[in-house]
């Protein structure tokens, strides 16, 4: 069981390497597409991504993930080649900046592997390697880091959520090993608002996180901005910061080791302060 300060170091692409545990690692979203739910076409031109990683960095992202395919439900789907010529350049210009990790948020294979000889240190697969099961092999091949996330998209899920999500990720796990990918590699992510149908959803996943330490890896928690905050607050998405922060502060209580974010100022704050009484209480068991 890994618990939220136990460290790990997870081994990444190009040698290098992200120590996880007693220091919440933020991960800065950075949507390169027209349509993303909350950002969509504020970063699409190359020039204005790489300066909004910048701003992000200077806050406190470790971390910087690009994302050329809106995830949102119902989004219009784009090509591989489409998705390549948003991505590709941005990576491109922000490996040659040397100021963060670069991940690339996609399920494709042939744009992990681009991307990764483009200078990405991690592939981030919302399908959890379920829809093209060849993006394990590329974590392999290059030894990037890999962010396996859950989803209960285009299928049925198990009606307990937890129970779902062992099931789920258990069967990504069995891919990534058949392909060769050390565990040492390996972050997992629940997936919130990805087909949890309802915020009560999303809630009972936030209430039970801790059960998921027992799966043995990092975890890392995407809630920013997410539909379910929205519907608890009643703000709309660019307003859902104070919101998102909350949740942080809770699932990296709860165990969550990475924090996928839009707003990486408030957040790192909030995070140090959580950081500041796990460490506490360690002190005082």
């Amino acid at each position: 069981m890994v618990d939220g300060l136990t460290t790990r170091r997870w081994q990444l692409a190009h040698g290098r390497h992200l120590d996880l545990g007693g220091k919440s690692v933020i991960v800065g979203i950075l949507n390169v597409t027209p349509d993303s739910f909350s950002d969509g076409g504020l970063f699409a031109a190359p020039e204005q991504a790489v300066a909004q990683a910048r701003r992000m960095v200077e806050e406190g992202a470790s971390v910087i993930d690009v994302g050329g395919e809106s995830t949102r439900p119902g989004a219009a789907a784009v090509t591989a080649d489409e998705e390549q010529a948003r991505v590709l350049p941005v990576i491109e210009a922000l490996a040659g900046l040397g100021e963060a990790l670069i991940s690339v948020d996609t399920y494709r294979e042939d744009t992990a592997r681009l991307a990764v000889a483009a200078g990405a240190h991690i592939v981030n697969d919302v399908w959890g390697l379920q829809r093209e099961p060849g993006i394990a092999r590329v974590a392999a091949e290059t030894g990037a880091g890999l962010v396996i996330m859950h989803t209960g998209r285009d299928r049925q899920k198990l009606p307990d959520v937890i129970e779902d999500q062992l099931f789920f990720l258990g069967k990504s796990l069995e891919i990534a090993r058949r392909s060769g990918v050390a565990d040492d590699r390996i972050v997992l992510d629940p997936g919130f608002g990805f087909a949890k149908e309802t915020a009560e959803e999303n809630l009972d996943l936030m209430a039970r996180f801790s059960e998921l330490r027992a799966l043995g890896f990092p975890l890392m928690a995407g809630t920013s901005r997410k539909r379910f905050i929205g519907t608890v607050t009643g703000r709309d998405a660019p307003a859902r910061g104070a919101g998102t922060v909350a949740t942080s502060v809770i699932l990296r209580l709860k165990g969550a080791q990475l924090f996928r974010v839009h707003d990486v100022a408030i957040n790192m704050d909030a995070l140090a302060i959580a950081d500041a009484m796990l460490a506490r209480n360690v002190r005082g068991s």
